[in-house]
């Protein structure tokens, strides 16, 4: 969604770097820049006067001119004020203090409230909450047999007294179809029945659209909402906010959905609703399953369009879905030193694609906008090719891949549908990832990338040392052959004459012969034989 302002905002901070201070002439053409970037992402235009004002003001202060580095000074300006215009603070939902809780779902049409009750529900249920589904959108044809599905696919009951519209080819309310009485008597179910929240799911309207709108005031005053959720498409633009304004003052919401936030879009709405409207965002959808609902965290959000990444959104998504049994006894393997097989590197794949695409997953990561365009070349489906290899062998094959001959990669290669050159590219892989979980087990750390050397804290630990070796003297062999001779050759010279004759050998300060203790060690026979080839 925000990967062109992203963009835009990344050029303008590198060319920031070079400069040990700023001018106002400098504030100014940065300004200038990220003025132009929030008009090309669709921002509203007040809102883009207020971010830029401040910014400026902030950038021009002592805050900067005295900074040692005030390019990343300018870049935590902007982040401040990214997170000041998407709401400051996460706002979480308010429950009643007496269940249930009523949760109102409004908006344009088309905004995807019926798929967003769905899986708001679904969120709820895995928060440890009951809750039931209201379909009071009785307009829309299918409306109340879609939310059925939806209330199936997220195991959650759905109150539906009336059928709804059953005419697809008219949007006209059905005779006796009353939206309020359903929203109503779905109230009472829920109290009667015991669960704690109720989403009532209403029609889509638009803000011109007066009839529409007194419905949607007579559902607030007769289920006494605790939360009025707006939802808005956030690749719209500037419609978005202009229905949002005229929304708020006909009915009024405590909240706002962001709905398609992962599509395409400039994703301007995003940046402007919350200013424009003054109620925060507190859902973000983020994709077509259920499960693509995420809390909305404007110091997160602001992260991503800076190009710092969303780590601890990252991290949430792996708790949720990795087994921690399984985690654990991977790890007690390797800790036994049990080899890294093809049938745990099936787990571990199947882990990490339970938490979401790969992609998206990648694309949290810090400063992964640079590599968007290998992001976006990425292709899922290698994922399920790979799978699709592994399957394809015998538990002694993912056990041992030492024993895959030609004819058994030729099988293989037919059974998933693969060339055998796949297989092949597949097993390379696997090695270097098992030649990593090997230096791991054994405390090795990560091992040497290529064309960077190894990388610190790397190295092979020597079995039972606790400590790093002491440093050897600059000019002595390792090997304990090596160094006796050298030191003989050392004691000849000495003995020979010259500047070092004064001292024994090694001594700086020339005290004399060596005593006993001195001489160099004496090895047993045959003893430097062990270091040949060192």
């Amino acid at each position: 969604m925000f990967a062109t302002l992203s963009d835009r905002l990344t050029a303008t901070f590198r060319n920031l770097r070079s400069k040990g201070r700023l001018s106002e002439a400098d504030v100014d053409a940065t300004v200038r820049e990220i003025r132009r970037a929030l008009l090309d992402a669709d921002v509203a235009v007040p809102v883009v006067r207020a971010f830029t004002g401040a910014v400026r003001e902030r950038a021009l202060s002592a805050e900067v001119s005295g900074a040692l580095n005030p390019a990343q000074q300018v870049v935590k300006i902007v982040h401040d004020e990214l997170v000041s215009v998407l709401g400051g603070s996460t706002r979480e939902l308010r429950f009643a203090k007496n269940p249930p809780t009523v949760i109102l779902l409004a908006g344009l049409q088309g905004a995807g409230k019926t798929t967003l009750a769905g899986k708001l529900a679904l969120w709820l249920r895995e928060q440890g909450h009951t809750p039931v589904l209201v379909a009071a959108d009785l307009q829309r044809p299918n409306a109340v047999t879609q939310l059925q599905v939806v209330g199936t696919q997220a195991g959650v009951p759905v109150f539906a007294p009336h059928p709804g519209n059953q005419n697809t080819h008219d949007d006209a309310l059905p005779a006796g179809a009353d939206p309020v009485a359903v929203a109503r008597a779905g109230v009472e179910h829920a109290r009667a029945k015991l669960y704690d929240v109720v989403l009532v799911d209403t029609a889509g309207r638009l803000g011109v659209d007066a009839e529409l709108m007194a419905q949607a005031g007579a559902i607030r005053d007769a289920t006494d909402p605790d939360e009025i959720l707006f939802v808005v498409d956030a690749m719209i633009g500037q419609d978005a906010v202009t229905t949002a304004r005229a929304f708020a003052d006909g009915v009024g919401f405590t909240g706002v959905v962001l709905s398609k936030l992962d599509g395409d879009a400039r994703g301007g709405a995003a940046l402007s609703v919350t200013q424009v409207t003054g109620a925060p965002v507190m859902f973000a959808s983020v994709g077509e399953k259920l499960t693509d609902l995420e809390v909305f965290h404007p110091d997160r959000m602001a992260s991503r369009i800076l190009d710092m990444g969303d780590v601890l959104t990252l991290i949430e998504q792996a708790e949720k879905t990795f087994d921690a049994e399984q985690a654990e006894a991977f790890a007690d393997k390797l800790a036994k030193g049990e080899d890294f097989t093809l049938a745990d590197f099936l787990v571990q794949l199947q882990q990490v694609r339970s938490a979401g695409p790969l992609k998206k997953m990648l694309g949290m990561l810090p400063g992964m906008g640079q590599m968007r365009d290998a992001l976006d070349s990425f292709d899922e489906r290698e994922v399920d090719r790979v799978e699709a290899i592994i399957r394809s062998m015998t538990p002694a094959e993912r056990a041992n891949p030492k024993i895959l001959n030609g004819s058994r990669r030729a099988r293989i290669a037919s059974g998933s549908g693969t060339r055998v050159a796949d297989i092949n590219d597949l097993m390379t892989r696997f090695d270097a990832a098992q030649t990593m979980m090997r230096q791991m087990a054994r405390g090795g750390g990560m091992p040497a990338l290529p064309g960077m050397g190894r990388m610190p804290g790397s190295g092979k630990k020597a079995k039972g040392r606790t400590a790093p070796p002491p440093k050897k003297a600059k000019g002595k062999s390792g090997n304990p052959a090596k160094r006796a001779e050298q030191e003989r050759q050392a004691q000849a010279r000495a003995q020979g004459g010259g500047t070092a004759a004064a001292g024994a050998p090694g001594s700086a300060f020339g005290l004399g012969a060596a005593s006993d203790q001195e001489k160099p060690m004496q090895l047993p026979e045959g003893f430097d034989q062990l270091f040949q080839g060192r």
